[in-house]
């Protein structure tokens, strides 16, 4: 319930308040078009845009992830499990579609994933991952937050994170329950783009060019 309720807040936000001013300055051109290089690459742009692409890379790759998890449960998936992951499902949707929605024409396209090293049938092999992605993610907007320079976007963001620092305090507990495994650290780690973007490139087959993207 504490989750539902979580990403509730954020949905409510997204495409009632800010939503309005992201899609104005989209339909202004504010955006720029993620250019498509003739390697096959696909580029996240420049600006707020790429950082906003970042975003929605990160959030395709956990979307696509968790709705895997619940078409193949892995062995002994308990109801309990079961809801709690089909929650974190239904989160990254709707953070995925948010900012694509958010993006508009500045969207970069669908991405491919690449889950082949993920026994999906194991329950380890299934919450490890999540660990590491739903960590990956919140690292990725604490590290990618002062590279922001519209105030919406970056309200937004931190909207964002909450639910995904709240998601990986989840899978700490499933993984270590009755543990402090979900609260090791007071501070959530940040990392800068390159260094997000290396560690998720195993689990994403389209090739992915952050040259543009703002830097500290």
């Amino acid at each position: 319930m504490f989750l539902k309720l979580s990403v509730a807040a954020v949905a409510a936000i997204a495409f009632n308040g800010a939503t309005g001013n992201v899609l104005a300055r989209a339909n202004n051109g504010f955006f720029s078009i993620p250019i498509v290089p003739q390697t096959g690459a696909v580029d996240l742009g420049s600006g707020d845009t790429g950082i906003l692409n970042y975003a929605y890379a990160l959030e395709q790759l956990e979307a696509a992830f968790y709705t895997q998890v619940i078409q193949t449960p892995f062995k002994g998936m308990t109801p309990q499990e079961r809801q709690l992951l089909t929650d974190l499902r239904d989160h990254e949707i709707v953070h995925r579609e948010f900012l694509k929605t958010a993006l508009g024409a500045g969207a970069i396209p669908g991405l491919t994933p690449n889950f082949a090293a993920i026994k999906f049938d194991n329950r380890k092999s299934v919450l490890t991952t999540a660990q590491t992605f739903e960590d990956l993610g919140v690292a990725a907007y604490n590290g990618a937050g002062k590279l922001l320079k519209n105030a919406d976007f970056l309200v937004l963001a931190g909207k964002i994170v909450s639910v995904e620092a709240r998601h990986a305090a989840a899978i700490a507990d499933l993984i270590k329950p009755n543990s402090k495994g979900f609260a090791t650290n007071s501070l959530d780690g940040a990392l800068d783009p390159p260094t997000v973007l290396k560690a998720a490139a195993p689990f994403i087959s389209t090739p992915i060019t952050a040259n543009n993207l703002p830097k500290a």
